[in-house]
Formats: C-alpha cells, structure tokens, sequence
C-alpha cells in the first residue's frame, strides 16, 4: 500500500510556494514531505482530503530537492516539474521520467518554456541558477526580433535559432485558407501541425539534436513562443531517445494543460495575427493541448515503422547517438 513513485508532481508557483501532489495505492498511506538542504522558516501545510501538500518559505533564487516518504519505507527524490517564473508560465524541467533500462531522466539538465522576453529580476536570478548551456529557440525570426529573450547578464547561454513555421500559420490566417468561423477547423489545424512537424520539419530538429550532442553534457532549454506545440514535438522526440515510454511523454505534454491558460492568451494572439474579429471559440484551439495533436505527430512516426527508424533516418539519431544522449542523461 505504499506511495506510488511516478505520480509525483512538484511546481512552483509565481509568489514561492511549491505544491507537492502524489499518489498512494491505498487512502491510509502517510507521506510525508521534506525539503533536502533547507534552512530557516519553513513550514510544510498538508491537506487532509487529498493527497497534497504546500511547502513555503525556501529561498526564491534557486532550485529545491524534495523527499517524499510513507510508513512502509518507500521514498522518492524529486525536484519541482514547473519551475515559479513569473514572466513565462509555462517552464518546466523535463527530468524524472524512466528511461532506458528502468534509469530516469536526470533533473536539472533539460527545459522547456515558452518565450523569455517577459522575464522579471527574480526570473532571471532563477535562469542564472539553472547554469543553461545551450538554448534552442524554435521562433520565427520575426518572433524572436519582436519579443527578444532575455538573459542573466552574468551568464550568457549559447543560443541556437532554430525557426519552425509548421502549415505556415500567419498565411494560412492573412490569405484566409482557414476558415475562422467555429471551434472544429482550428483543432483540425492544429493536428495537421503535429503531423508536419514529422513530415516537413524533420531537418530543423534535426539541426536540434546537433546542437545538443556537440556541446559535453549541455545543460539545455528548448522553447517556442507558448512552450506548447513546436517545443512540445522536441520534447517528445528527446524523451523517445532517451527510452522513455509513450504514454510518459504525453503525460509531460499534457502538463501544458495544467499551467498554460488559454482564455488568458487570446488577445495576445489577436494581436499577433490580426484577429480581431474572430470569435474566442475559433481561437482556443491554437492556444490548447489535446492528446489529439501529439497523437497525430506519433501516428506520422509510426508511418516510419518504428521510433527508432525515424529517428536515425530522419533526424540523425541512430544507435551510438541514442547512446551518448542515454549516458548524459540518464542516471
């Protein structure tokens, strides 16, 4: 009856308060949450219907370790999943998931957000923290001129521009190709992105596992402008090289649900593509996740025959690359 190691999530949010949520096989199990490292006033709340707990009073400039125990002896060492930026929603450590030969992700080495333009002070102590290596930035380039990144002025990641244009989305809208009247069309749309991403866009990420691979052990962020869609595909197709299943990594797609408000982006995305007169209902579809669209994206993969197959013959990721990427990160 013990406490279930993969249900664990951990997240951050914006004002410091960290929110531990788990799963137990049995409602009498006990756990008990201790944050590693910590000094000072800190004092745990636990809630008494659910299984969840809130920790405040750690230190905002950095990263914390949790562990999670129950009366039988099981325990689980775990960091936040959603990290507390407050200028971008929607960053995350990719980390903890099981890989390869029961060996997890390893924490604190692979990212993904959303765009960095709107980052705070304390964002940026927090970015510092992180000690990024690299960052592939899957923007248009008009997207990343108009909403530049922002970075810790002590420590500057190598940045790789790696724009993705998938069903060329600003055409498609100004050539009015898609029809903006109702909800079905752009979730229609936004599959058929997923299955492009496979198709036609194989070379950009391609150019992304190169970037990874020539850098030793690179500490690395993947992102877009929502943290969603481009960067979601990257993310699934790192986690498949490195042996994690797929029903994890649609897990970790679906995190996005989660922490990413689509009813709070819809004027931004007016703006951005001269929207104004569409309804809401058209748009929502643009700015969620649905296990539909990363399903479309694995279906085009399996096309291949197998995630291995498309892996090397599409984006360069055969055996002894897999490898490499396994020994980095994997522990």
């Amino acid at each position: 009856m013990p406490l279930i190691t993969d249900t664990v999530q951990i997240w951050r949010a914006p004002e410091g308060d960290y929110h531990i949520e788990w799963a137990a096989s049995h409602p009498d199990t006990r756990v008990q949450v201790d944050p590693l490292g910590s000094h000072g006033q800190v004092q745990a709340h636990y809630e008494q219907a659910a299984p969840r707990a809130r920790i405040a009073g750690l230190p905002p400039a950095r990263r914390h370790q949790f562990r999670l125990s129950d009366q039988h002896g099981n325990e689980v060492l775990a960091m936040e999943r959603k990290l507390g930026m407050q200028g971008t929603p929607n960053f995350r450590d990719f980390g903890g998931y099981r890989g390869a030969d029961g060996r997890r992700v390893r924490w604190g080495y692979l990212y993904r957000s959303g765009q960095l333009s709107g980052l705070t002070p304390q964002d940026l102590d927090l970015l510092d923290s992180l000690q990024l290596d690299l960052v592939c930035d899957f923007r248009r380039e008009d997207e990343q001129q108009s909403s530049p990144s922002r970075y810790p002025e002590s420590r500057q990641p190598q940045v790789a521009s790696l724009p993705i244009t998938p069903g060329s989305n600003a055409a498609a809208f100004t050539e009015g190709r898609l029809d903006l009247g109702g909800r079905q069309p752009m979730f229609d749309f936004m599959v058929e992105i997923n299955r492009d991403f496979v198709e036609s866009q194989g070379p950009t990420y391609a150019r992304m596992f190169r970037e990874i691979l020539q850098r030793q052990d690179a500490r690395f962020l993947v992102h877009c402008a929502a943290g969603k869609d481009r960067t979601g595909f990257a993310v699934a197709v790192i986690l498949l090289a490195l042996g994690v299943s797929v029903e994890q990594v649609m897990q970790d797609y679906m995190l996005t649900a989660r922490f990413y408000h689509p009813q709070q982006e819809v004027d931004r995305l007016r703006a951005k593509y001269g929207l104004d007169s569409v309804p809401e209902e058209a748009i929502l579809p643009m700015l969620e996740v649905h296990e539909a669209y990363l399903e479309r994206a694995l279906q085009a993969i399996a096309d291949y025959g197998a995630v291995d197959t498309y892996l090397e013959e599409v984006l360069g990721v055969g055996s002894a690359e897999r490898e490499e990427l396994r020994r980095r990160y994997l522990e």
